[in-house]
């Protein structure tokens, strides 16, 4: 399909006019047209993705170029592009457009990448399957009766489709690396504080993180590289220094230790996914890699805890649009107030507003001590259980969903249903720790299964080495 596997590969292919960069545009430009039922991407920078095609190439040839020249990339509609819409995928927003970068935006950029367009995904990045969009569902490509996994459902269905080189996805409590799964990619959360927030558009400030898509390990890292580092428009911002993590890829990982909690593969877990995981943990000790059982023992609250503290956030973040600076606006308007109650009605969908009123709820007087403060913390004692774990082994590996991608519909009717596809995922945001979903098998029906993996904080290096062991098992 492609004459490349990964950045490097095509970037050698530019230099020696073997691609030609403005027809590799024009090839996805004429995918994403070609399977816009996919409803993957909610607008398309079709003018301006040929324009930079044309100046990247000739920085191409001349050597003077940045790392990600000529990657063409897709964007998550939650992060601010300056001039075009950020609608977050809500009618509140249609109208809107950013006036500035994104922090990550600027920095991809700066690295020569094409931004192609914005991607779709659930509204203000709330769901795990990208059915709560303004826009329609995303499709999976793999199966377009099952969903792609949310919120960042258009990112990784872009990506698996080949509609763009690789894509940016946010993860608040798996939204990166559920639909990396389900659609069968990569999928990268970094340390929370590692990448800057500016210009993302605030679900829960203490969770959201901005991470890759890519279908290599190679893509991930030199984008990861590209995007991490400090800024001073985000207070959160970590000044950690940011290693190469492309070099991680050619050190020798004979050493690492993984980890296997076994609160990870109790009741609930599909059989088929235990057993390609236990078949892989087999082969892992078949080559002398270290396994050693770990236990985080407080698993069993990470659902609960996650969906009281980021609703909570939400709840506060969310109150901002009023339609008063800007938003939609209801016509329907009698007093300030009914301004404000039809505004938001008629604006957020459903998903959003029962987040809203959940948050708003745990963060009243009666409720506070009872649920918000208890949920903090728990947090804590899911962060220690991590860290001691962390203290015998190097990564640990899960799964990264407990099924496969499901139908359409399946769990629309049931949010606990829904938010439990996120058991696995939320404990590395509650945590701040990374975690990566890597395409390691099928399912009979030839549905994707996603192994994870996840790290100390800052520690994403392991991730990657951690990884391409895993990969060269499954090649």
């Amino acid at each position: 399909m492609l004459p490349y596997k990964n950045h490097f590969e095509k970037l050698e292919l530019i230099k020696s006019k073997k691609i030609d960069l403005v027809e590799n545009v024009k090839y996805f430009l004429n995918r994403i047209e070609k399977e816009k039922r996919l409803n993957a991407f909610n607008f398309v920078f079709e003018e301006e993705a040929l324009q930079s095609a044309e100046i990247i190439s000739d920085k191409i040839i001349s050597g003077n170029h940045g790392a990600l020249a000529g990657l063409v990339i897709g964007i998550k509609d939650v992060l601010s592009i300056k001039d075009k819409p950020l609608t977050c995928s809500s009618k509140i927003l249609r109208d809107f457009k950013s006036i500035y970068n994104a922090t990550v935006v600027q920095k991809l950029i700066a690295e020569d990448a094409i931004i192609i367009g914005k991607t779709n995904c659930d509204e203000f990045a709330m769901g795990s399957s990208n059915e709560n969009s303004a826009f329609g569902n995303v499709l999976n490509p793999v199966d377009e009766t099952k969903v792609p996994g949310g919120s960042s459902g258009g990112s990784a269905a872009a990506v698996a489709a080949f509609l763009c080189d690789a894509a940016l996805g946010t993860d608040t409590g798996g939204s990166i690396r559920q639909p990396a799964a389900f659609c069968g990619i990569y999928g990268l959360k970094p340390t929370y504080s590692r990448v800057s927030r500016f210009g993302l558009t605030a679900f829960a400030s203490s969770f959201d993180s901005i991470g890759p898509f890519a279908r290599s390990i190679e893509d991930i890292s030199i984008i990861l590289k590209s995007i991490s580092g400090y800024d001073k428009k985000d207070s959160t911002s970590s000044q950690i220094e940011v290693p190469d993590f492309t070099k991680s890829l050619n050190l020798k990982s004979e050493n690492i230790r993984i980890g296997i909690p076994k609160e990870y593969f109790s009741e609930g877990l599909n059989e088929e996914i235990k057993k390609s995981i236990l078949e892989l943990i087999q082969n892992l000790k078949n080559k002398n890699i270290s396994i050693t059982e770990v236990s985080l023992p407080h698993t069993e609250y990470t659902i609960a805890a996650y969906y009281i503290l980021t609703t909570a956030e939400a709840s506060s973040n969310l109150a901002r649009y009023d339609s008063v600076r800007f938003g939609k606006r209801s016509s329907k308007i009698d007093s300030l107030n009914e301004m404000y109650k039809n505004s938001r009605s008629e604006g957020l969908g459903a998903e959003v507003k029962r987040r809203i009123m959940l948050g708003t709820y745990v963060l009243s007087a009666g409720y506070y001590d009872a649920y918000y403060l208890k949920a903090q913390k728990v947090r804590r004692l899911i962060k220690e259980d991590f860290d001691n774990a962390f203290s015998s082994v190097d990564v640990i590996l899960t799964p990264t969903s407990p099924s496969l991608p499901f139908n359409i519909g399946e769990k629309s009717d049931d949010p606990l249903e829904m938010y439990l596809s996120d058991i696995f995922t939320t404990s590395a945001n509650l945590a701040g720790i990374p975690g990566i979903s890597i395409p390691y098998a099928k399912a009979k029906n030839g549905l994707p299964i996603g192994v994870q993996l996840l790290a100390k904080q800052f520690d994403e290096e392991n991730l990657i080495k951690a990884t391409k062991i895993i990969m060269e098992l499954a090649e």
